[in-house]
């Protein structure tokens, strides 16, 4: 009777045994646990830790509830000002409420992995190519509220979206490279300009003060030889200002136009030739008074024109 009652005892916690290993369920901590009793939905949903349901009769799916990165495969479109590019992105998202992406949709990933590719496809065909080169924000706006709509009906949660690389043809590119080497040379040549200019108006407030006072000039150009001389060269170009010249032409005009006047109608026409010559050449004052002392000394030649000498007859009488 003993051994009986022992052998059903063991036969009972056996029993009980296989029982809790079967009914006993372990739901870690980024899950949640959903239950099905003979294919309905039980209300209560599974926190983490240890369940129990009931075997046979019970079925338990655990849903993970963290965010999930998905990859957009590359699309390619044509935008609004008919470019074909290549656009890829990527999709994070989460399970909000693990019911309902058992019940409402087959697969969750899956159709949120193909709603991001056909609204990845409008927002291409909706957007100008400088928006999707330099206006991400705005499009990864656009694309998280088009696939946030639909996906919260599912028991899911657009955390973000965003838009990788912009794939262009070739040709675009070398287009876009000539289009910003010439905007670029644009800048530099009004920059140039703008230098320019303000050189400009620098330099004749320069030549202005320079103009009142005419030994600045002069200065200036003992400034300039110095800066030559400091590279030690063989060969030294020094540049006349031409008003330098102009002031040895006013100084030598006066002895000139002395001489010429004391040597009288007698020597008009040496002294006009030498008057000319003493405007056009700097000559030395030594040089004048020889020049008008030898005009002075010219007698006047008198009338060349009278009677015309006849040929001496020769022997033969010809």
């Amino acid at each position: 009777m003993i051994e009986e009652l022992l052998v059903a005892v063991a036969g009972a916690a056996a029993a009980a045994a296989v029982y809790a290993g079967a009914a006993a369920r372990v739901v870690k901590q980024y899950e949640r646990g959903v239950v099905f009793r003979f294919g309905r939905l039980r209300d209560d949903v599974r926190s983490p830790g240890f369940t129990m349901i009931v075997p046979l009769v019970d079925r338990l799916h655990k849903v993970n509830m963290q965010i999930v990165t998905m990859p957009v495969p590359a699309q390619e479109g044509i935008t609004r000002d008919n470019v074909t590019v290549r656009v890829d992105a990527v999709v994070y998202f989460k399970v909000v409420d693990a019911a309902d992406a058992l019940i409402r949709v087959e697969d969750y990933k899956f159709a949120v992995s193909q709603m991001a590719q056909t609204s990845l496809r409008s927002i291409i065909g909706k957007s100008d190519l400088d928006d999707l080169l330099s206006n991400r924000e705005k499009l990864n706006q656009g694309l998280e509220l088009m696939l946030d709509s639909p996906a919260m009906g599912w028991g899911v949660a657009i955390d973000r979206v965003e838009i990788k690389d912009v794939s262009l043809p070739e040709t675009m590119k070398r287009s876009m490279a000539r289009q910003a080497e010439a905007d670029r040379e644009r800048r530099a040549r009004v920059i140039n300009a703008d230098a320019e200019l303000q050189a400009s108006k620098k330099l004749a407030e320069a030549a202005e003060v320079m103009s009142d006072q005419p030994a600045a000039l002069q200065l200036r150009l003992l400034q300039t030889v110095v800066a030559v001389a400091a590279e030690k060269n063989s060969t030294l170009v020094l540049p006349f200002p031409v008003e330098l010249l102009r002031f040895l032409e006013r100084s030598t005009a006066g002895p000139v136009g002395a001489a010429a006047t004391g040597t009288g109608t007698a020597s008009g026409t040496a002294a006009g030739a030498s008057e000319a010559a003493a405007v056009t050449r700097p000559f030395s004052e030594a040089y004048l008074r020889g020049a008008a002392d030898a005009a002075a000394r010219v007698e006047p030649v008198g009338d060349l024109t009278g009677a015309s000498v006849e040929p001496v007859p020769t022997e033969d009488g010809a």
